[in-house]
């Protein structure tokens, strides 16, 4: 995640840094360094940073899971956590989901494979209309 889009989501929160520093459970200091980019923003916050974003927005802007829109297998369904605990259009924030077919190793990796998904889209969208 970018400062610019930390600080863009910290922004329609309407939170000031000392109450995102609150919700995300770290310092006003983490929070002013990730917006000025002196620090790198660890997973667990963006992953955080990105719950809350989400549940601004109406649930309507993705209306199928993610199973349905990536046409997954059936047989990959009953093995991805996103389909067991039927978070399909919060498919990104689960860890040890299968997308393009594998289960990624990090964060990190799965970040880029959910950046360029039709499920995180529409949040990506949103927030890239008001950086």
């Amino acid at each position: 995640m970018k400062a610019e889009e930390f600080a863009a989501i910290r922004k329609r929160l309407g939170k000031t840094q000392k109450k995102m520093a609150e919700l995300l459970g770290v310092s006003v200091k983490a929070i002013h360094s990730y917006e000025q980019g002196w620090r790198k923003i660890p997973a667990h916050v963006e992953r955080q940073a990105f719950l809350l974003f989400s549940r601004t927005l109406e649930d309507s802007k993705t209306t199928k899971p993610c199973w349905v829109i990536n046409e997954c297998l059936p047989h990959m369904d009953e093995k991805c956590p996103a389909w067991e605990f039927r978070f399909g259009t919060l498919c990104w924030f689960i860890n040890g989901t299968i997308c393009e077919g594998k289960v990624h190793a990090n964060w990190n990796e799965k970040m880029e494979v959910c950046r360029k998904c039709k499920v995180m889209a529409p949040l990506l969208s949103e927030l890239n209309s008001s950086t």
